[in-house]
């Protein structure tokens, strides 16, 4: 049995992590130095020798069945890498679907965007990453795209918090995961790094409070790629084809500078471009997925991405030296009336399950909107959170396509224009007082070191319900809707207690049960929540 596409210091070391040796131990089994083992850790993208490459590929080929599932998941490779099967066998999934990720290779712009930023960043010359993505994608094999999705999805919102507590263990100085208890029993913690002074910030998003401001001289955040992640980086394009995952290469704002406090957010922001963080930053989360699904212990050595971008504490937060891109998302909140089959009025508290199409929480449950922080039309004034708040409202809430990046050109000057909005939207704007929005919460989440605004939307007006409650419906990225009421005690804190939560999700829906308690009066019965700072 062999490699098909030959091996390299990274999946050598793969096979190690795989096998549970240690670099004395793994030398030993293959008869070699110590110093050689070293020496492909140290270059992941090194070609070893030809009496080398026959050594791993019996090393492989005699590996106990679990083993090499393990090496399978970590390496990246197709789900037949590890069986002695002829290479033809090796499809490559349905013809239609490989022809539509051919022709999108050569004819997707923003595929091409990528592909340059790639070219740039890992140092090569014009045309490389193309060739790079093209022969990874006559490799693939889409069933194990299917397949290894369903591993990732197995791991669940605890795992991967405790992973990922695991790995930065001792580096807190005042930082920790935030945790909280839900009721009596709904004890959680989650990866979203925070402090005491970026919680419960009852921070109106209007003017004077919400002070994001676009520093148009702040310096690029893009780190050159070695070797190892300009190989990550291109799987990452390819299996993106394969997979016909949406890509759109739009602007993102990241984060320079940030400065929280009770009632006011403030920071500055720069710009960046979505292909630069779905090709570095971004690739962190199926790295520690694929490790955990292999029963790989997350530490220093095991997660070599994240030993390159994150590698503690004091990286995440700096933010002004790495790629920050995050976003904003919100627990929704709409008052309800009393009904014929329902003797109260309440708050429709609204959560989604997330769809596979989407790029973060694939799968999850998260609360809604979500969103990326980036602009529209309006680079600078687009930089406040309620900007964006209110675009995804419009988007994934109330139906506006016209502002969904990824399915069309933006073409309006003012597409949040009053004349352009939604009718829902109209009405809340055209009622002062209607729609109340506050940041809860600040984070940033050990996942990718993403930034996390948590919000709260809240519609005070149960005519709103009446009015618009059935044109209320999620777009594309969710594949479910569910409504709660805010009266539902037990069913909230169960809610709480489930693990097919995204951090971020989790982190915000906790920050916003616990500011409705104290706003919501007789429309609410919420459980307490309690929060911690877990170090």
């Amino acid at each position: 049995m062999e490699m098909v596409t030959g091996w390299t210091g990274s999946t050598a070391g793969a096979l190690q992590a795989a096998l549970r040796l240690s670099n004395e131990a793994f030398a030993a089994h293959l008869g070699i130095g110590v110093r050689t083992v070293a020496a492909w850790h140290q270059k992941p993208a090194l070609r070893p020798q030809p009496e080398m490459q026959q050594l791993l590929d019996t090393a492989l080929t005699q590996a106990p069945a679990p083993a090499r599932e393990r090496f399978t998941a970590l390496a990246g490779l197709p789900g037949n890498a590890g069986k002695n099967l002829p290479e033809a066998d090796a499809g490559t999934g349905d013809d239609d679907a490989a022809a539509d990720a051919e022709h999108r290779l050569i004819a997707d712009q923003n595929i091409t965007s990528a592909l340059g930023q790639l070219d740039q960043l890992a140092g090569w010359e014009p045309g490389t990453a193309r060739r790079q993505v093209a022969a990874r994608l006559a490799r693939l094999d889409r069933r194990y795209l299917l397949d290894r999705a369903s591993r990732r999805r197995g791991i669940g919102q605890r795992r991967m918090a405790h992973a990922l507590g695991e790995y930065y263990r001792g580096q807190g100085a005042g930082y920790g995961r935030y945790g909280a208890r839900c009721g009596q029993d709904g004890d959680v913690v989650t990866s979203v790094l925070t402090h005491p002074s970026w919680l419960d910030l009852d921070c109106p998003l209007t003017a004077g409070h919400d002070r994001l401001t676009l520093d148009g001289a702040a310096a690029g955040s893009a780190v050159p790629l070695d070797e190892g992640t300009a190989d990550a980086a291109a799987q990452r394009l390819a299996e993106t084809l394969a997979a016909n995952t949406r890509f759109v290469d739009t602007p993102l704002y990241r984060l320079v500078g940030v400065s929280i406090g009770k009632s006011q957010i403030a920071g500055s922001l720069a710009l960046t471009r979505f292909a630069t963080y779905a090709l570095t930053l971004d690739l962190l989360e199926g790295e520690l997925t694929d490790a955990l699904t292999a029963g790989i212990a997350p530490k220093a050595g095991s997660l070599p991405l994240r030993d390159r971008y994150l590698p503690d504490l004091a990286s995440v937060l700096d933010v002004a030296a790495r790629l920050c891109a995050g976003g904003a998302l919100a627990l929704c909140a709409f008052a309800r009336p009393a009904g014929p089959y329902r003797d109260y009025a309440d708050y429709v508290l609204l959560v989604q399950e997330r769809s596979g199409s989407v790029i973060n929480a694939a799968g999850q449950l998260a609360v809604i909107p979500k969103g990326f922080h980036e602009p529209m039309t309006d680079f600078r004034n687009d930089a406040r959170i309620a900007a964006t708040l209110l675009r995804e409202m419009e988007e994934e809430l109330f139906g506006r396509e016209d502002i969904d990046s990824t399915l069309t050109e933006p073409h309006a000057a003012d597409p949040m224009h009053p004349a352009r909005l939604s009718e829902p939207m109209r009405w809340l704007t055209d009622n002062p007082g209607a729609l109340r929005m506050e940041c809860t919460g600040f984070g940033l989440n050990l996942v990718s070191g993403n930034f996390e605004f948590s919000c709260l939307i809240v519609v005070d007006s149960d005519e709103f319900w009446y009015r618009y409650g059935g044109q209320i419906e999620a777009n594309w990225e969710s594949s479910a809707l569910r409504q709660y009421s805010s009266l539902d005690r037990e069913g909230l804190a169960a809610l709480a207690g489930d693990d097919a939560w995204s951090n971020e999700g989790l982190f915000t829906f906790l920050q916003g049960l616990r500011r409705l308690k104290q706003i919501g009066g007789d429309r609410v019965d919420i459980p307490a929540v309690e929060w911690e700072v877990r170090l």
